[in-house]
């Protein structure tokens, strides 16, 4: 990997953005790369943690590049393609955020379940002053995250949300102290790796399906509750409670 530091663990894959000196821009080579990150997580299935190198989670997209880029890409949809199929990946994936995470990299954080971040965080789209919109994810996941309201003031408004703004609104789940954000994400995701991975997958897919699903919720859980796994803790948890 050129672009990207890899943590593999027993439980969790840690994936560091690292280009640094351009403020973790995301470039070709890194949509590559996390491509393969993901083709590993779907074989084999892991939590995932995204963070970034140095003071800034990422910049935005590689401008360079995206001046480029034509229609053809527009509609290869080259980064919403890599970034819709981390929001598909099996288990639980944390984004740890500080710095900005603007253009590209938002859209990156968006497609993750949770979002941590340090008080230094910023968020935001400011794709259309370079005459493009926010195309990898913001127009269909930022809505869901913040309301629609709060991701019309970001994508037509081009109005960052800071990290009491952004917890506020809901987009992240904690804010720590600057360089406190990786530890506080790896605490959310040693709580998470103690339950039930099925249970994880099947909340996870119902989660993200569209519309009402009651009888999908049913047959996952009777999926669920036909499970050793099942059985096991529940047995554990009655066996605790007597003791």
């Amino acid at each position: 990997m050129k672009t990207l530091q890899v943590d593999e663990r027993e439980d969790r894959v840690v994936v560091t953005l690292d280009r640094p000196a351009q403020r973790n821009a995301i470039n070709a080579e890194m949509i590559d790369e996390l491509h393969q990150i993901c083709g590993g997580l779907e074989r084999e299935p892991k939590l995932l943690l995204l963070a970034g190198t140095g003071d800034h989670f990422a910049g935005g997209a590689d401008i360079a590049e995206l001046r480029q880029r034509g229609r053809e890409d527009a509609l290869a949809g080259i980064n919403r393609t890599l970034f819709d199929r981390i929001g598909k990946l099996p288990l639980p994936t944390v984004a740890a955020v500080s710095g900005y995470a603007l253009g590209g990299g938002a859209e990156l954080t968006y497609a993750c379940d949770i979002r941590v971040a340090t008080s230094t965080a910023l968020f935001g789209n400011p794709e259309p002053n370079l005459g493009i919109m926010a195309a990898a994810g913001a127009s269909y996941r930022l809505q869901k995250l913040v309301g629609v309201s709060v991701a019309k003031q970001v994508l037509l408004g081009v109005k960052n949300l800071d990290a009491e703004e952004a917890l506020r609104t809901g987009l992240v789940i904690e804010v720590t102290e600057p360089g406190g954000h990786l530890l506080a994400a790896h605490k959310l995701l040693d709580r998470i790796s103690r339950l039930s991975p099925m249970a994880l997958r099947l909340t996870k897919i119902i989660v993200d399906a569209p519309g009402s699903h009651a009888f999908a919720d049913d047959i996952a859980q009777a999926v669920l509750f036909e499970s050793p796994d099942k059985h096991d803790r529940m047995t554990a948890f009655l066996e605790k409670k007597k003791s």
